[in-house]
């Protein structure tokens, strides 16, 4: 799709199931973790921002203002930053869509989701069309990260709470991208997943 598509990253939830394990004062989104070249060690959130391909047209962090480091990473990559109080999937996903409502699609990367292959990504974003949502698909599995036409815009702009955009599978036309990757469904949830095997 040669129309402009924006990447929504999604960062604002706080990661309590990882705390727990870590430290109430530890951040997954700034938690080593090393790439899938199996050398190169980022954190995981710098690690979403390297695999987003060159092509996007625009790149929206959304996360919480008490995330500094993070706030500043992104900027760092080209990020437009959207501050919300809520730590919700669905209000991060409307809020970010909202800033950049003019597009013609969007990506939503999932801010904790650092082992995806840029490819799979490119993929992903080839299957965006104006009515459809693309997904990426790993042994029978929808993984992440997920685009949308810009039929779908006003509602993921209506998405509140925690519940994402799932719910807009029913009634679409959804494109299944088959890809050779298990880093579309790999998220670092607790410590142990920091280390991608």
């Amino acid at each position: 799709m040669s129309e402009p598509i924006g990447a929504i990253i999604v960062a604002a939830g706080q990661g309590s199931r990882f705390r727990q394990v870590a430290g109430a004062d530890k951040d997954k989104l700034l938690a080593d973790c090393t790439g899938r070249d199996g050398v190169t060690v980022h954190s995981v959130i710098e690690q979403v921002l390297v695999n987003l391909p060159a092509s996007l047209d625009k790149r929206v962090l959304v996360t919480t203002e008490d995330r500094p480091q993070v706030i500043r990473m992104a900027k760092a990559y080209g990020c437009e930053i959207v501050l919300i109080e809520s730590t919700g999937m669905g209000d991060s996903i409307a809020a970010g869509v909202a800033a950049c409502s003019q597009l013609s699609g969007w990506l939503i990367v999932l801010g904790d989701m650092p082992f995806i292959l840029p490819s799979s990504i490119e993929q992903v974003l080839v299957g965006i069309a104006d009515d459809s949502i693309s997904v990426p698909v790993h042994e029978g599995s929808y993984g992440h990260p997920v685009g949308f036409g810009r039929t779908f815009g006003p509602a993921l702009m209506a998405l509140t709470g925690d519940h994402g955009a799932k719910p807009l599978f029913a009634s679409a036309r959804v494109v299944e991208v088959a890809v050779d990757d298990r880093g579309v469904l790999w998220d670092v949830d607790v410590p142990e997943a920091l280390v991608f095997a």
